[in-house]
Parts: C-alpha cells; sequence; structure tokens
C-alpha cells in the first residue's frame, strides 16, 4: 500500500523563459556570449535582425541576420514572440526556437530591448524579467562611444532612449548592475537569479 509523498520529493519544475533586456550599449550581447562559452544547460535564443552585420558578429550565433523581405514574411506568419523596430532596423524573437528548447525541458534565456520585454511579459506573464544597467549614464555614454558603430547622432538619440527606457525599471523582476570590466560578476548574478527561480514557490510555469 502507497503511503504519503515523501517529503524529500522536489516539486514539479518548469522550464524558465528569462528575459534580458536594458538600454543599448549596456552590454546585454556580452552578457549572453559569456553565458553562451560557459555550456550551462540554457538554451539561447538568436534574435533575427535586418540590421548590418557588425565585424566579427556570426550569422546564425550572434544573430539571425535577414533582408527586409525575408524578416517581413516571418511577421506575416506569426513567427514571432515579439518584434519591434529599433533605431531603423528590425529586430523579432522567434517562437520556434522557445517553444522547442521548452518542450524539450530547457531554460531559456532571450535579448530583448524594452518594449519588446513588455510585450513578452504580456504574453507570459511568469516569465522573468533581469534590467541590465550600467553604473551610471556617464558610463554607458562612454561604452556607446567607444563601440564607434553609430553617427554623434545616433548616439545622442541612442541616449536620450536609454533615459526613457530607464523609467520602465520597476515593470522588471530583477535588477543587475553590469559595471565596466566586472561581466564575470554580471554574469554570476544572473545565475543566481535562475537559482533562486528554482526554488520558487509557487514554481513559475511559462505557457506559450
Amino acid at each position: 500500500m502507497s503511503g504519503p509523498p515523501s517529503p524529500c520529493l522536489e516539486p514539479p519544475r518548469y522550464p524558465l523563459l528569462i528575459v534580458l533586456s536594458g538600454p543599448s550599449g549596456v552590454g546585454k550581447d556580452a552578457t549572453l556570449n559569456w553565458i553562451r562559452r560557459l555550456d550551462r544547460q540554457l538554451s539561447i535564443v538568436v534574435t533575427a535582425t535586418t540590421r548590418p552585420k557588425r565585424p566579427g558578429e556570426t550569422d546564425g550565433v550572434d544573430y539571425l541576420f535577414l533582408d527586409a523581405d525575408t524578416f517581413e514574411g516571418m511577421v506575416a506568419g506569426g513567427e514571432f514572440l515579439e518584434h519591434a523596430e529599433v533605431y531603423g532596423n528590425r529586430y523579432g524573437s522567434p517562437k520556434s526556437q522557445v517553444r522547442e528548447a521548452m518542450a524539450a525541458g530547457r531554460d531559456v534565456i532571450l535579448k530583448v530591448d524594452v518594449q519588446g520585454a513588455v510585450s513578452i511579459k504580456a504574453l507570459a506573464p511568469d516569465a522573468v524579467s533581469i534590467f541590465l544597467v550600467s553604473s551610471s549614464m556617464a558610463e554607458l555614454e562612454r561604452r556607446l562611444h567607444a563601440r564607434a558603430t553609430e553617427t554623434r547622432r545616433d548616439l545622442r538619440i541612442r541616449t536620450e532612449i536609454a533615459l526613457q527606457e530607464m523609467e520602465s525599471l520597476p515593470d522588471f523582476d530583477y535588477r543587475v548592475v553590469n559595471r565596466d570590466g566586472c561581466l564575470e560578476e554580471t554574469v554570476a548574478a544572473i545565475e543566481a537569479i535562475i537559482r533562486a527561480e528554482k526554488c520558487r514557490i509557487p514554481p513559475r510555469r511559462v505557457s506559450m
């Protein structure tokens, strides 16, 4: 005869959907690249974009670089979890990558801009949202200048938008400060958040 369930048994756990966001230049790509090198059991969604490939970027790893017609076809086919136009370029998170990973029981992390994060939270309220910030606005401006991929006008626009995006901070679950030269600590903080969420009662259960 079977008795009551053992108190030592873990409650059922469901795969997490982790949304990493923050202003342009705060270090989202660098953070994901570090996580990728750690080879954790974590699926990283490759964002689709129409923007030109930058030096050192690899198609299918850093981004899925698409032409405008291909991107629009995916929008028309409902293939994106969210999509938006940012600084004149289009970005989208492919649904297929998210659904396949979660169906296999793997946690998923995706990088989106602030408006994209708001859209995903509306679709999946149990997603874990993390807002990445620099130690100061002066530091963020320095990083944008050092990147040297935008014109002076673009830099001014990105800085102004970053100030606006900071107002969305209260809508996120967590804030992680990405200090200059401390990327390892940034990633450690994100991993700590994931571990804590695995202990959450009741557990998050994302339905897509």
